[in-house]
């Protein structure tokens, strides 16, 4: 649970504030800028890591090739075709993982990739996670982050909504700002990429 005087100020996924799973229960370009500023919560054998959330995109159902479900279902993505609320979990260059949180009703593959956050909880278990000691590099960027809150493949497929891991809601930014997705080579010109126009956590400068 996170400590009480956190800058979240709620008690962790044992919270009323959890997000439901009816709220992912839309389209990933609705639920992704909604998420920033709730807090991503992973309870681990180590303790509570978590972070508040200052970067997201969207990936969508339709005319969306950077989807990773956009050919269809295969043992990699069939979690996107699951129920929403779930955590797609996927692995990248064979070494890193990423976080998504399924959208849209079962059988409409979306989800919302969780780029950055801003370290709130279980900060000094994250440096030895990330062999980092500097803040700003630690949950910059979405491999950053996974590796940071112990997030790895084990957790594909698990619920947002209970422990071990979920998202808690939390008080929106003051300045959003809607970007092109970055990391990409296909739909790349989309803007389905949402910050934290003032945080200094994101994994990209936001381009001007």
């Amino acid at each position: 649970m996170l400590t009480k005087g956190t800058p979240s100020g709620h008690d962790g996924l044992s919270s009323t504030e959890v997000l439901p799973q009816a709220f992912y229960d839309r389209s990933a370009s609705a639920v992704a800028p909604e998420l920033l500023g709730c807090m991503l919560v992973h309870e681990t054998p180590d303790g509570v890591a978590a972070g508040r959330i200052v970067e997201v995109e969207a990936y969508l159902a339709s005319n969306d090739a950077a989807n990773h479900a956009h050919r269809g279902m295969t043992e990699r993505n069939a979690v996107m075709f699951g129920p929403p609320g779930h955590a797609y979990v996927y692995l990248i260059y064979g070494m890193h993982y990423c976080l998504n949180a399924v959208c849209c009703a079962e059988g409409v593959p979306e989800a919302v990739l969780i780029r950055a956050l801003e370290p709130v909880e279980g900060i000094e278990a994250m440096r030895r996670r990330r062999r980092r000691a500097e803040l700003k590099d630690l949950t910059s960027g979405p491999a950053k982050l996974c590796q940071a809150l112990g997030i790895s493949g084990e957790l594909n497929g698990a619920g947002l909504t209970a422990p071990p891991l979920g998202i808690v809601s939390g008080p929106r930014p003051t300045s959003i700002t809607r970007t092109t997705r970055v990391g990409v080579s296909a739909a790349k010109d989309v803007l389905l990429r949402w910050c934290d126009a003032g945080s200094p956590f994101l994994s990209r400068p936001i381009r001007k």
